[in-house]
């Protein structure tokens, strides 16, 4: 790999991608955005492709060229997993010698939540392409904890007294960026990323409440409910599923973990739900 390697960047008109992008633009780091649409494109990059990762000819010319790849997840879908393999492939046809992924926490092919099963399928066929790769997987994300309170200020759903380890974006970007930086010491490894406490739901409300004022409480429901309360969005069966997962992930235990990674690779630790609310400006 050159001492200078030409990183691309997926996902750059998103959160996590656009973060990353802001915190690498400064650094005299060659850069590529890899979009679909150019016109979203952070402006502090001039380099931009223009490629979706299902479409493998487009994929494979935005990345020619590419040293290390920055593979943020696709959105949420049913053909995900082929849209991910398809653009792994491009990566390998394009040359690219290092891939580093966005995964999800305890990706595994019996995973509870359903879509940690479609991160997994993706590693392993990162695993199999002969590109170095580094895992990142996140725990679910901060951020999304205050989305969960309907507008009733309700959390419903089936996790019980279980416990996550939430993340928010900012450090799975950050901690990205230091891996992005010098990808060779980080080649072969898997991170999982969480923030510095496990709170139940419950204790989540209790947080938000306190800290913006708006009274929240989580309101256990039973399978059966979980899935009568959804099924009045018209969601296919893989959404629902997913959905309804998340909750059930959380109360089997397999989001309860926290780690010290953010804090060990980025030398900041990681942003509790209070700092994140505090830090957040009102709606």
């Amino acid at each position: 790999m050159t001492s200078t390697p030409l990183i691309a960047l997926t996902g750059a008109t998103g959160n996590i991608g656009r973060a990353v992008a802001d915190h690498l633009a400064g650094t005299g780091t060659p850069l590529r955005l890899v979009v679909r649409d150019p016109s979203r494109a952070p402006a502090a990059v001039g380099d931009v492709a223009q490629a979706t990762y299902g479409d493998r000819d487009a994929a494979t010319a935005a990345l020619h060229g590419v040293d290390v790849l920055f593979m943020v997840s696709a959105s949420e879908s049913a053909d995900r997993l082929d849209q991910h393999r398809t653009f792994v492939d491009a990566a390998a046809d394009a040359g690219v010698r290092h891939v580093v992924y966005t995964s999800f926490l305890g990706a595994a092919p019996d995973a509870t939540f359903t879509l940690a099963r479609d991160h997994w399928a993706t590693e392993e066929h990162l695993r199999a392409s002969g590109m170095a790769f580094t895992f990142l997987r996140d725990s679910l994300y901060l951020d999304f904890l205050p989305l969960l309170a309907g507008e009733d200020g309700a959390i419903r759903g089936p996790a019980g007294d279980g416990r996550v380890g939430a993340v928010a974006r900012a450090d799975v970007a950050r901690t990205a960026a230091v891996v992005l930086a010098d990808p060779g010491a980080h080649a072969g490894r898997t991170y999982d990323l969480t923030g510095p406490q496990a709170l139940t739901l419950a204790e989540a409300a209790r947080i938000l409440t306190e800290v913006t004022g708006r009274p929240t409480r989580y309101e256990a429901e039973t399978l059966e409910q979980a899935y009568a309360s959804r099924q009045k969005y018209g969601a296919p069966d893989w959404q629902l599923e997913a959905w309804v997962s998340t909750y059930t992930a959380i109360a089997a235990g397999e989001l309860a973990l926290v780690t010290d990674t953010v804090h060990r690779l980025t030398g900041t630790p990681p942003l509790s739900l209070a700092d994140l609310l505090s830090s957040t400006p009102p709606a």
